[in-house]
């Protein structure tokens, strides 16, 4: 259900109001020694912050969040930073994109300091981030929505380049020696997704599908990708785009009846699991875009801006990927991925 826009304002006022006394307990075990003790420090009531900057108060808005390793390994970096530099962070999510740009719209009535915002439907954000420049708050977008980044007025943005990642992974299938993907679409009119696949299916220049499913109901897109997996016994290899469709997808290929490494799975994006997969061999390799140093990234660029008028970027995005991990990374990876910070 929709919720009203006065709500979502109400809700995001009342998380702004507490930002300063609670907004920093979140804060857990990350990278960086500095950073950490001053995470700690706030958390116990001692402030410590690593810099004597005014207390700002930074929004970061995202399209997806909730329950999604991704996006909390996202915001643990903000927060790291945000611990760091003095700042009092506040977070808010939602997958329909009115409410998103509800959201946005709550965070400049309440005139944040700074706007972190992800663009992955990035024309219905157009004329709320107008508003947020006319108000003279300094926006970074992450993640998703490069392209729309600069006409938007954003200072700069913090992600990988969807397209660049997508023929990564393609050249890597094709030196794999695969014949035939099958490239899972999680979220129709992402467009990000789209420059994923189609960026793959150029590098490698084998046989391509693409499959569409909901992403948001994991046993139905298990169902639908191993309907297709058993009509089609020529597919050898199943692309994901995210990692909890990578473990949908690996449950998919026993669901269709075929043995064991017959069908290599490869994906997107960390998580524990997908580090599993790729110490066991379940999984070929994953395509990481290092979401911690995005929301990290993105409230240091911010702090820079309004402590020194920095910008970093010269109009290109600044680079979180693709780095291609695989099996002999899954060692070193896997205490970074259980502190939650790769």
């Amino acid at each position: 259900m929709r919720r009203p826009p006065f709500l979502l304002t109400a809700v995001l006022a009342a998380v702004l109001g507490l930002a300063g006394t609670a907004g920093l307990a979140g804060c857990s075990s990350t990278g960086g020694l500095r950073a950490e003790q001053a995470a700690r420090s706030a958390a116990s009531g001692g402030g410590g912050s690593g810099v004597s900057t005014p207390r700002w108060t930074f929004a970061m808005v995202t399209h997806a969040g909730s329950g999604d390793s991704f996006w909390d390994t996202v915001r643990k970096g903000a927060q790291q930073a945000a611990a760091k530099d003095n700042v009092n962070f506040v977070y808010s999510n939602d997958a329909n994109t009115a409410n998103q740009v509800q959201l946005v719209q709550a965070a400049i009535d309440q005139k944040v300091d700074g706007l972190l915002v992800t663009l992955a439907k990035g024309d219905a954000m157009k004329a709320v981030l107008a508003k947020a420049e006319a108000a003279g708050i300094p926006v970074i977008t992450v993640n998703s929505g490069e392209e729309f980044s600069a006409k938007f007025g954003a200072l700069a943005h913090v992600g990988q380049d969807e397209a660049t990642a997508g023929r990564a992974a393609g050249a890597e299938l094709k030196q794999r020696g695969r014949k035939s993907v099958l490239c899972v679409i999680h979220e129709q009119g992402n467009v990000g997704q789209e420059q994923r696949c189609n960026g793959a299916k150029a590098a490698f220049g084998g046989a391509w599908q693409v499959l569409y499913v909901n992403g948001t109901d994991l046993p139905d897109a298990r169902a639908a990708i191993a309907a297709k997996l058993q009509a089609d016994r020529s597919v050898d290899t199943v692309l994901t785009l995210s990692a909890p469709l990578a473990n949908a997808a690996l449950q998919s290929v026993a669901d269709a009846g075929r043995a064991a490494g017959s069908t290599e799975e490869d994906t997107f994006d960390l998580s524990s699991q997908v580090v599993a997969g790729l110490e066991s061999g379940s999984i070929g390799f994953a395509v990481d875009q290092q979401p911690y140093l995005q929301g990290y990234e993105g409230v240091d660029l911010l702090w820079l801006y309004k402590y020194n008028l920095n910008v970093l970027g010269g109009g290109s995005p600044v680079a979180t990927g693709p780095q291609i991990l695989t099996r002999k990374d899954a060692p070193a990876l896997a205490g970074y991925v259980g502190r939650g910070t790769r």
